[in-house]
């Protein structure tokens, strides 16, 4: 299997992050719940994991950073995006080759270029020069044979050829006015189609020139790198999304938009739709939410039997984001502070929305808690704590429940 370049940066920093832990793939793998060869394959660049959950516990246990962990997602997802994409052949190459030889035939503009030539014979009276009869023949008033050089006269003096010289004149330049007459409306005619702002129609404005609303915006989805993603992160950001304004559409403005979608009660589409664009130029949805602190002293208060525990769970999936939405490539997405997965949420009876409460998130995820009395619901991060020196839990959890308690 040949890596792609993102697969190969992904794989790069899943071995920079091994390298600084200090420990073996079995080892490793035993604490983040996959198997050690497993963990091979995806160092070395030979795979891409599914399930983007594998990769964080990985980077959870090696002791990754908060920015280490958002950008191994952004690396993870690009290598995911082309899994399955086969490599782009080139087929371009013979093209310039067929275009110098082109450049050298003579081309239209050669010509005009050779008529002025004869231009100052006729004028000084020596004659017609080549192309001066075709002017003559259409000029208006031509009195043929009235002068010595052809050119009309009262008494037939060469002088007299300065009136038709300048009736001959504006159509000797005609073709090169006309020329760039039409380059200069195709010009116009390009730039009204393009515009920010335009129909694509017919070219009228369209909503004072919301520039998500013109032909080049017409998609805006993951991968995309223009000014049409750097228009939804700041409409995003005027709507108080947490999110960097780079006309990147990486992960975190994935997570931004879907959250803004659920918020304004549209479908997650994971990209800017017609619907979207509308919402967010409405500008009727916030996305303020708790600050990192109210939702720790949250859930202290709330996981009474083991405060620290909790919020460093809480930490390792969402970095207490109460917005923080995570896809996984299945299509299913988890959700909030606790990151409560789809499945999960239909059996507490709530929703992508209900789930960015931060309060009933918390309180959710203490009666998933509350079942056996552990984190069992977030193995990964569970398994990370543990073998982290510097978990330390205030309370041991209690002894295994019945499955008949969960709620």
């Amino acid at each position: 299997m040949v890596a792609s370049p993102h697969a190969e940066k992904f794989a790069a920093c899943l071995r920079m992050l091994k390298d600084r832990s200090g420990r073996g793939y079995d080892r490793l793998g035993k604490e983040a719940g996959v198997s050690g060869s497993s963990l091979h394959r995806y160092c070395s660049g030979l795979s891409v994991p599914t399930d983007y959950r594998v990769v964080h516990a990985f980077a959870k246990v090696c002791g990754a950073s908060a920015e280490e962990l958002r950008e191994l997602h952004r690396l993870w997802a690009l290598a995911d995006t082309e899994r399955d994409v086969p490599a782009a052949t080139v087929k371009e190459s013979p093209e310039p080759a067929a275009e110098t030889k082109a450049e050298p035939a003579p081309g239209p503009a050669t010509r005009p270029t050779a008529q002025p030539g004869p231009e100052p014979k006729t004028e000084a009276g020596a004659g017609p020069g080549p192309g001066a009869g075709a002017v003559d023949d259409i000029t208006p008033g031509r009195n043929v044979g009235t002068g010595p050089d052809g050119e009309p006269g009262g008494n037939g003096e060469p002088g007299t050829a300065g009136t038709p010289r300048r009736s001959r004149l504006p159509e000797k330049l005609s073709p090169r006015v006309a020329v760039l007459a039409a380059v200069a409306a195709v010009v116009l005619v390009a730039g009204l189609v393009w515009l920010p702002g335009m129909n694509s129609d017919d070219g009228s404005p369209s909503d004072s020139g919301k520039l998500l609303y013109s032909p080049a915006c017409r998609t805006v989805s993951m991968g995309q790198h223009d000014e049409c993603v750097r228009e939804v992160q700041t409409l995003l950001a005027r709507a108080k999304g947490r999110l960097a304004i780079d006309g990147d559409f990486g992960p975190e403005t994935l997570r931004r938009l879907t959250a803004f979608q659920v918020l304004a009660g549209l479908p997650a589409t994971s990209m800017a739709d017609e619907a979207t664009k509308e919402a967010l130029y409405a500008q009727k949805v916030t996305m303020t939410t708790w600050s990192a602190a109210r939702v720790a002293k949250r859930i202290r208060e709330v996981f009474v039997e083991d405060p620290d525990t909790a919020v460093a769970i809480a930490r390792c999936t969402s970095f207490l984001d109460p917005l923080y939405v995570l896809p996984n490539t299945n299509g299913s997405r988890n959700w909030g502070v606790f990151q409560i997965s789809d499945a999960r949420l239909r059996d507490l009876g709530g929703t992508p929305r209900r789930a960015f409460d931060p309060d009933w998130n918390i309180r959710a995820a203490h009666r998933l808690w509350s079942v056996r009395h552990d984190f069992h619901d977030w193995p990964s991060c569970e398994a990370a704590l543990k073998a982290s020196p510097t978990a330390t839990p205030t309370a041991t959890p209690k002894a295994t429940a019945t499955a008949g308690t969960k709620s």
